[in-house]
């Protein structure tokens, strides 16, 4: 099941929690649903209510400014959407595009998601030594394009035109 992103009371994403979690928040009044998944429902002895897609907190919660996305193997595969840098199909491991044997690090700028078969092809050497060059150059999300990503492609495309906007 997908995660369900949590908005402070002013909108604004803060982190995405489980389903579960979700409707916990939801039944203790700790927050409301501001959109729910089309079809699915959480039934229960004396409780039925729509699936939390989205939820707001009902009471503002000040959290402190994050300037980077932290990095991590899960998030850069959710950053490529799972899609092979080198060769555009299924992604299952994390590349780096200036290897760790040469000095590379562990940052959003020197990784890409990659296919097993191009991730060992290339071993130990750059794209350009490999002669493998990249589909699209690695980027760092913010945090909040980070949050939003985890959420996956098909929940991103339903979150409603106020929240997928970017903010001025």
């Amino acid at each position: 099941m997908r995660d369900t992103l949590v908005l402070n009371a002013s909108f604004e994403p803060l982190s995405t929690v489980t389903l579960n979690r979700a409707v916990v928040l939801v039944l203790t009044d700790k927050a409301v649903v501001e959109q729910a998944h089309p079809e699915l429902r959480m039934r229960g002895a004396e409780v039925d209510i729509p699936a939390p897609r989205v939820i707001r907190l009902c009471r503002y919660v000040r959290v402190p400014f994050r300037r980077q996305a932290p990095w991590s193997r899960r998030g850069v595969l959710v950053r490529d959407r799972h899609k092979c840098a080198y060769c555009g199909r299924r992604a299952t491991t994390v590349d780096h595009v200036v290897p760790r044997a040469q000095g590379g690090a562990d940052a959003w700028l020197n990784t890409v998601a990659s296919c097993a078969e191009d991730n060992h092809r290339k071993a130990d050497r750059t794209p350009e030594q490999a002669g493998m060059p990249l589909l699209r150059q690695p980027f760092e999300p913010t945090p909040q394009d980070a949050m939003l990503l985890a959420l996956g492609r098909d929940d991103f495309d339903a979150l409603p035109e106020w929240l997928a906007q970017p903010a001025a």
